[in-house]
């Protein structure tokens, strides 16, 4: 149970590079031992969730970013034995992924957590990663994925909640589908949306929305979005965004380091990150442009340990967030000072 009115959760480095495209950072190698250790050290501070991503090819360039991963419903799992408080949140792709199948796993990792047990739906992905292995879907574009998606979730919330499943929709057939064991606990999901179109999705189909926008302003227009839409459906929504913390003694070593890590982008992996989601690098108003320009993947919060709480605090005030999933550099020393320094003023403040 989270010890204050907003979520704190950690997302892990199951690929490569982590979430800055640089030559210049610590190495983060999508080993599970490293996933493990900070998956570890953020449940004994009491973080609220431990998320991972899904991703299936890289982006090239000199790091090759992204371009190693593990496989996230599997390593949750795993960590599941290894933490008892944080939700374990897996990620799983609507085209790659039967509900079926993705029903019956989650109810394994319900069991395996004691009933901590997430999901992070993704409803589309970029072509040569699904492409790769003959799951791509040509005759499904941007808005017809939420189509897809939409079978895909009322197929998944049936099977948890259902003996026996019959469906017949546009995409799929199930006859007298069973899922046993059903979940204790409904696994919490969550899902990423921008558009109106996704974020009806999100806000329609699960319990949290990842947001996000070029700048605060931005941000707090897609969470009002969101907000509206759920007052509009009748039901909650909470909307959680993501940021890289920097944390060093002082100022001035802090945004030495980001600057550093600027200096050595991967530009062959920008590129390939920008063509991957069919977005022009000339496109200076999108707030993925302007984030993958500067090395950093997410909103970057650097400085000391007081500095990043204040800063913070502001991010979360000024774009209405219920939560925040946060990413480090290094991130067994990331997690250590987030958790001592900084997680407990944030708590109190928000208590």
């Amino acid at each position: 149970m989270t010890t204050s009115s907003k979520e704190f959760g950690v997302f892990l480095p199951i690929a490569n590079g982590g979430w800055i495209v640089s030559e210049n950072t610590p190495t983060l190698d999508a080993s599970y031992q490293q996933n493990k250790t900070a998956a570890v050290i953020a449940d004994s501070y009491k973080m609220d969730f431990i998320m991972s991503m899904a991703k299936w090819r890289g982006y090239g360039g000199k790091t090759e970013h992204w371009g190693t991963s593990l496989e996230s419903i599997t390593m949750m799992a795993g960590l599941a034995e290894a933490t008892s408080h944080a939700k374990i949140i897996a990620t799983v792709h609507t085209l790659m992924m039967n509900p079926g199948a993705v029903a019956k796993m989650m109810s394994t990792l319900d069991q395996i957590s004691g009933g901590r047990a997430g999901l992070n739906i993704v409803s589309g992905s970029f072509r040569d990663e699904l492409n790769q292995m003959g799951a791509w879907r040509d005759d499904i574009d941007h808005d017809e994925r939420y189509v897809y998606a939409q079978e895909w979730s009322d197929l998944l919330h049936k099977l948890w909640q259902e003996d026996h499943v019959d469906y017949e929709g546009k995409y799929f057939k199930f006859e007298d589908c069973v899922s046993q064991p059903k979940p204790q606990n409904k696994p919490f999901t969550v899902c990423a949306g921008q558009s109106e179109r996704g974020l009806r999705f999100s806000v329609k189909n699960t319990d949290a929305c990842f947001v996000g926008g070029k700048d605060d302003e931005e941000t707090l227009k897609i969470t009002r979005m969101a907000r509206k839409i759920a007052e509009e459906l009748d039901t909650p929504v909470k909307c959680f965004c993501m940021a890289t913390l920097i944390i060093e003694d002082t100022e001035e070593e802090a945004q030495a380091k980001a600057d550093y890590y600027r200096e050595g982008k991967d530009l062959g992996a920008i590129e390939g990150m920008m063509r991957s989601y069919g977005i022009d690098p000339a496109l200076k108003d999108n707030a993925m442009v302007i984030r993958a320009q500067g090395a950093f993947m997410s909103r970057e919060i650097i400085g000391t340990a007081e500095s990043v709480k204040k800063q913070l605090i502001e991010m979360i005030d000024n774009t209405e967030m219920d939560g925040v999933m946060v990413i480090f550099d290094d991130y067994e020393k990331g997690l250590h000072k987030f958790g001592k320094e900084i997680l407990p003023a944030v708590r109190a403040h928000y208590g």
